[in-house]
């Protein structure tokens, strides 16, 4: 608590007199450009790693970077709060891009693959149900990278596996067949801070570097 309450004073003399503006104009309200689903992770900081500034994200972090998959009359009654964020990211932000982003050494991938009926508290174990997709095809060898630690080949399928989740809410599919909204799929590499995005002609992720960022760039025109 002290390093932030520092941090606050910090951020008020050194950072806050550069935004002052911005912070003005995004009190009349928000356009972000994508909603971002990333893990709980305190490791895990979107905003520095995309260099995004305030306004630039919507964001939803949960543990294991998850999403609820809507049942067959488009709900999620169970787990609404962050079907509530979808929904307004789509809805009512306009988003035209939502990006589900995991990383390596993930505890939630760790818990998962170590079986999530030991784990003890509750409503973790109830959460973790909706990684169950993801160790399914982990067993059936889906995994992108074989290379990789099982527990970071979970990490990447389950980027993978919650974006099918997403394509189960009728508004999200809805404005994926119009061609309104895309989904993509990231995963951070804690070692490194390096990101990577999957590539369906490669079959796997690759890391964003200047190539493959041009080449992304064009792809958004």
């Amino acid at each position: 608590m002290k390093k932030l309450i520092q941090g606050i004073v910090d951020f008020r003399r050194s950072t806050l007199p550069g935004y002052r503006e911005k912070f003005a104009r995004l009190a009349l309200g928000q356009h972000p450009d994508a909603l971002l689903i990333a893990c709980s992770d305190s490791r895990v900081v979107p905003n520095l790693f995309a260099s995004a500034d305030p306004g630039d994200l919507f964001v939803v972090r949960n543990v294991g970077n998850l999403v609820a998959p809507a049942t067959a009359d488009g709900h999620s009654r169970r787990d609404a709060s962050d079907a509530a964020a979808i929904e307004f990211a789509v809805e009512h932000l306009q988003v035209a891009d939502i990006i589900v982003c995991g990383h390596s050494e993930c505890g939630a991938m760790q818990a998962l693959l170590n079986g999530r009926h030991a784990v003890q508290p509750f409503h973790l174990r109830y959460w973790l149900r909706h990684g169950d997709d993801a160790l399914a095809r982990l067993e059936r060898a889906e995994a992108p990278d074989a290379s990789l630690p099982p527990h970071n080949q979970l990490s990447q399928l389950n980027v993978l596996t919650q974006l099918r989740h997403l394509a189960t809410y009728p508004l999200v599919r809805e404005r994926l067949d119009a061609g309104r909204l895309r989904l993509h799929a990231w995963w951070f590499e804690l070692k490194t801070a390096g990101v990577y995005t999957y590539d369906e002609a490669a079959g796997r992720f690759l890391l964003i570097e200047d190539e493959l960022a041009e080449r992304l760039l064009r792809s958004l025109e």
